[in-house]
Formats: C-alpha cells, sequence, structure tokens
C-alpha cells in the first residue's frame, strides 16, 4: 500500500519572533511535520538553529519533527538532535567519504534512538551513491534546490532521481525539498515523492489552510494510488 502523503511547513520560512505561534498555525493548517532546517556555515554557507532550539520547538509542537541536517559531522551530533525531539533525522550523502562512513551514520541514528532515518542528496550527486544504502534508511530526501537557502527556483531536472529510487523498489518514504508550491508538487507526486517541504509558498501564502489544502489535492490527483495522511 502506498505511504500516506505528507507536507512538512518548513520553519525556516516562518517568522521566529513568533515561532511558536507559527507552528501552531502550520499545524492547524494541516501540517503532517515540522521541517527543521539545521546548518553549520560550513557544508552550507548558511547557519540555522542547534539541539537547544530544536528542544524548545519540540516541546510545543504537536507534529513530528522532520530534521534535516545539512552539516558536516552528522554522526557527532546524532545524540544531540535525538534527544532533542528529531522524529526524523536526515543526514547528506555528501558528508560521508565512503559507503562504510554513510552506514555508520546510519548505524549511530539507529543507536541514538531516532525513529526514522533519511539521507538526502543534492542536485548535483548521482542517485548511484545512495542506492547500496536503500536498504537501511526509512527516507531519501532529494533536494530539488541547492541547500543553505530558501527561495530557490525548483529544478526539475532531479525527478528522474525520484523516479528511479521507485524504480529500484524503495518503498520508504521520497521526500522532496526546494521551490515546492502549488505549480510543481503535483510533479513530485506523479514522480514517485509521497512527503513535500514547503517553505515561503505556505509561511507566505495569505491563507495556509486554504493553501496547503490545495497543494495537497493536487499531489494526490497527480498520484492517484496514494493516499492522505488525514
Amino acid at each position: 500500500m502506498p505511504n500516506p502523503l505528507l507536507i512538512a511547513p518548513s520553519i525556516l520560512s516562518c517568522d521566529f519572533a513568533r515561532i511558536g505561534e507559527e507552528l501552531a498555525r502550520a499545524e492547524s493548517a494541516g501540517a503532517d511535520w515540522h521541517h527543521v532546517d539545521v546548518m553549520d556555515g560550513h557544508f552550507v554557507p548558511n547557519l540555522t538553529i542547534g539541539p537547544p532550539v530544536v528542544a524548545a520547538i519540540h516541546k510545543v509542537a504537536r507534529a513530528p519533527l522532520d530534521v534535516h541536517l545539512m552539516i558536516s559531522e552528522p554522526l557527532r551530533y546524532a545524540a544531540d538532535y535525538a534527544k532533542a525531539g528529531a522524529h526524523v533525522l536526515t543526514f547528506h550523502i555528501e558528508t560521508c567519504a565512503d559507503l562504510p562512513a554513510a552506514r555508520a551514520v546510519i548505524a549511530g541514528f539507529r543507536a541514538a534512538g531516532v525513529k526514522q532515518v533519511g539521507v538526502s542528496i543534492k542536485p548535483d550527486s548521482g542517485l548511484e551513491r545512495i542506492l547500496p544504502l536503500l536498504d537501511s534508511v526509512d527516507l531519501v530526501l532529494v533536494m530539488s534546490v541547492f541547500p543553505g537557502f530558501g527561495g530557490q527556483k525548483f529544478m526539475a531536472e532531479v525527478l528522474p532521481k525520484t523516479r528511479g529510487l521507485r524504480e529500484q523498489g524503495f518503498r520508504g518514504r521520497v521526500e522532496m525539498d526546494g521551490g515546492i508550491n502549488s505549480e510543481t508538487i503535483g510533479r513530485c507526486a506523479e514522480a514517485g515523492c509521497d512527503a513535500f517541504v514547503m517553505g515561503s509558498a505556505l509561511f507566505g501564502a495569505r491563507d495556509m489552510r486554504t493553501e496547503l489544502a490545495r497543494c495537497r489535492e493536487l499531489a494526490l490527483k497527480a498520484a492517484p494510488g496514494s493516499v492522505p495522511a488525514r
């Protein structure tokens, strides 16, 4: 049976001065997860938040936290983010020198008690880098922009990767992150995605609830075999 479709508003696009209210607003609008981008200023040219802020978010959030580590040493901080309340914890394959290193990260995440482990690939990384790992992860996050900044334009050239994952028989979650809105979400769903990170398209919408519902419906129509999360 297909995975239920999930929409994960990215808090990178919210008003950080009112983050508790913004989390509640996203949940009231129908958010399935909260997507939390962690950047270290090294792997990507930007800095965001660390474990204490994730822990604070977890205290007030009702939806699970989908934590995306855009950091150079994901294994070093696995226990910190697991303790902070990450439901999904995703690392980038580009931080690993080889497959044994990637498997060590996955094992470390599991040992830390992470409920769902994900691996992400940037737009210019080949799918073959993660194919040997598909039997040991719950989620693959395909970046449809280069990580580091919000508000970038969707790169349609990554869609063959999502199709490739399904052709390989991957039954876990395929998540797309970058430039997802009402114009692009259907193409992603048709290509096999079942989780969608949405930032400015939701937090910048006049009516988040209406926009989220519209995007969910567009995704469901494009992937008729999928089912809603709620």
